[in-house]
């Protein structure tokens, strides 16, 4: 890679993170953070699933999922369910009410994102959406 290729991205990279949190401190307290958007995504993709798990799926530590999740089953977002395995430990499952919420948040971000892009062709939609997804493969390896 170029010198002049890598301080482009690197710079845009760093605006990116400064935008996108800029967007998400001054979002409306009644949707849901990001971590909860993906906790909740990943329990209506994958179904009920222990902490641990969503912890490896989402890489994150035990600790931090657990603390997500309750604060997900105060909401009504997520139930408790008896492991079928051992009864001593249990999973989260999304409700009915976490799958409504996910799907209003969800449409949201899709509305947002479409009017970002709504000067894009579908070639380049495309293509920032594979490089964004190779570009977040990458990451998930030095995590």
């Amino acid at each position: 890679m170029n010198e002049k290729s890598l301080k482009t991205i690197e710079l845009e990279m760093a605006v990116l993170i400064r935008r996108v949190n800029s967007i998400t401190s001054n979002r409306n307290p009644e949707n849901l953070v990001r971590s909860a958007y993906l906790l909740l995504h990943q329990l209506s993709l994958k179904g009920s699933a222990g902490v641990k798990t969503l912890a490896e799926e989402l890489q994150l530590d035990i600790s931090t999922v657990s603390r997500q999740a309750a604060s997900l089953e105060q909401k009504g977002y997520v139930a408790k369910v008896p492991s079928p395995l051992d009864k001593r430990s249990y999973f989260y499952e999304i409700t009915d009410v976490g799958a409504t919420e996910l799907r209003k948040y969800k449409q949201a971000r899709f509305e947002k994102i479409s009017k970002l892009l709504h000067d894009w062709d579908e070639e380049e939609h495309e293509n920032f959406g594979k490089l964004l997804k190779k570009f977040n493969d990458a990451l998930k390896g030095e995590i």
